[in-house]
């Protein structure tokens, strides 16, 4: 979880200044509230505690933030044309940038969030889970007591938007459909502008 945090702060921090949100701070908060929840909780990040909750939701709100403004600021200079949009490899480079950064935010949230958290689902796991993952659906294909850790919610953040729908991941609950949807339209969104000018500036 933590590499996957530095890894959306060092691809916000590498946007060009068109489309990086100027409230850089929002990425140095991110960076501090990592930071601060690793020497809280180190291993796992999975402590429970109220600094603990505290500091991650922050954090998620950090990010959260920072990826709907590069996404907006993308979009925006997609519709009206500026100098990024006149390469087609920076283009792509940049949409690649801000689709991925998304993506892992997404499969943050999720992490977060299913099942009361991360801390909650290895505590006292719900028979009633937010997601259903396969494991769930069919427990004879995991090992008594499974629960997902952090990378099936990254896979599923990354298949969701790259489907545009549910694959093998079902959402149960109505944050999780909203949640969910909301990925998939942020992600045809700059899937299909990016390419679209990708296309015609090649042409």
């Amino acid at each position: 979880m933590a590499a996957a945090i530095v890894v959306v702060v060092a691809l916000e921090a590498l946007l060009p200044a068109s489309v990086r949100p100027e409230s850089r701070w929002l990425l140095v908060a991110a960076g501090f509230l990592l930071i601060a929840l690793v020497i809280a909780d180190p291993g796992r990040i999975n402590r429970s505690s109220e600094l603990v909750r505290v500091l991650s939701r922050l954090l998620m709100v950090a990010l959260g933030l920072a990826a709907i403004l590069s996404t907006t600021l993308l979009i925006h200079q997609l519709v009206v044309g500026n100098d990024l949009a006149q390469s087609a490899t920076r283009l792509l480079l940049v949409g690649n940038a801000v689709w991925i950064s998304n993506n892992i935010v997404f499969a943050l949230l999720y992490w977060e969030v299913d099942g009361g958290g991360s801390v909650h689902r290895a505590s006292a796991p719900s028979a009633l889970p937010d997601l259903a993952f396969p494991q769930h659906t069919s427990p004879e294909l995991a090992p008594p007591g499974w629960r997902p850790i952090f990378i099936d919610y990254l896979y599923l953040g990354f298949t969701n938007a790259l489907a545009f729908s549910p694959t093998d991941v079902m959402p149960l609950v109505p944050w999780a459909k909203i949640t969910m949807a909301l990925q998939s339209l942020i992600s045809i969104m700059i899937l299909g502008l990016v390419i679209a000018r990708a296309v015609n500036v090649f042409s």
